[in-house]
């Protein structure tokens, strides 16, 4: 059912360079720990409402934990539980964790963890961290490259065509934009829950590899603001993939770099384009189509395509 689902709440990423990377997303990215437990630091944007938007948690590995959603009402958190369990992809219930309280996990057919919850623990924040405005969940602190919320997550998936039709079933996703190649294969697929264009993007993994990790976006409010974070990473030695440059799919001015355990991290002026229609038809991009690069021009650098986390051996590549 459409509404279900009222938001994206958070993404856990694991490090296994667990200070290393908190020192990367508190100092250098710019954003503020709320909290902490034995194995994990709970993160967020300035002007994220939710408790903690990034869960960093000390791993043997990399890649994602888990990405979980806020439904709208404890009731729809029931209907999306009954028809996930009708689905066969449940795991179950567990407590939450530090920012919200009893949450369901299912997994995606490419193995991804999935949660939903309802209780939530609203950000108030310290006396230091009050804001002049009543509504705006934190002060603008302008530390590194201070993004503003949450927007978006990628993943990684040998079969995006499966997912297209998981996704709606499991969440209510609307697709708003799509690549299909020439042989029919669906390279990319990009989702909403709501009103933005889009908070979730599947791609494919040519690694043969499941459950892998693309990449987690933070906003910002301007262009400008992601020229600034290019200057900011490079004092920083922060390796930068590709940008800044325009995305074709979906507009967005992006920016991508690797956080010191190898996880990919953007920082993205998602512009301000909404889905309103109630019958959106979704845009498909074509292979000739991808094959330009992206809005200006610049060709997709091959690393796009081959690095995820956890890294696979380079032969899986082959």
């Amino acid at each position: 059912m459409m509404n279900d689902i009222a938001h994206l709440g958070h993404v856990e990423m694991l490090t296994d360079r667990f200070e290393e990377s908190l020192d990367f997303f508190i100092n250098v990215y710019g954003l503020t720990e709320s909290g902490r437990d034995e194995n994990s630091a709970y993160l967020r944007a300035w002007d994220d409402y939710e408790f903690h938007t990034l869960k960093l948690t000390r791993s043997d590995n990399t890649g994602i934990g888990h990405a979980a959603y806020r439904a709208s009402s404890q009731e729809a958190l029931l209907r999306r539980v009954a028809a996930i369990e009708a689905m066969g992809c449940g795991i179950g219930w567990t407590d939450g964790d530090m920012g919200h309280g009893p949450a369901y996990q299912f997994h995606d057919p490419d193995g991804h963890v999935f949660e939903i919850y309802w209780e939530t623990r609203k950000y108030v924040p310290p006396k230091e961290e009050r804001p002049a405005l009543k509504n705006i969940a934190q002060r603008y602190h302008g530390r590194g490259v201070a993004p503003r919320r949450i927007d978006h997550f990628n993943l990684l998936a040998k079969d995006v065509s499966v997912i297209r039709e998981f996704l709606p079933k499991a969440l209510g996703s609307r697709v708003t934009e799509q690549i299909v190649l020439d042989d029919g294969t669906v390279g990319g697929c990009w989702f909403t829950v709501n009103n933005k264009t889009y908070d979730l993007a599947y791609t494919q993994d040519h690694s043969g590899s499941s459950g892998r990790f693309h990449h987690v976006t933070y906003a910002v409010d301007q262009r400008e603001d992601v020229l600034r974070a290019a200057d900011i990473f490079l004092e920083a030695g922060v390796y930068i993939e590709t940008g800044p440059h325009k995305h074709a799919v979906q507009g967005t001015f992006f920016l991508y770099v690797w956080e010191p355990a190898g996880n990919r991290v953007e920082v993205a002026n998602a512009g301000a384009r909404l889905i309103l229609a109630p019958d959106w038809e979704p845009v498909t991009w074509t292979q000739s189509d991808r094959a330009k690069g992206q809005a200006w021009g610049l060709k997709t650098i091959e690393s796009f395509h081959t690095h995820g986390t956890p890294p696979v051996p380079a032969r899986e590549h082959e």
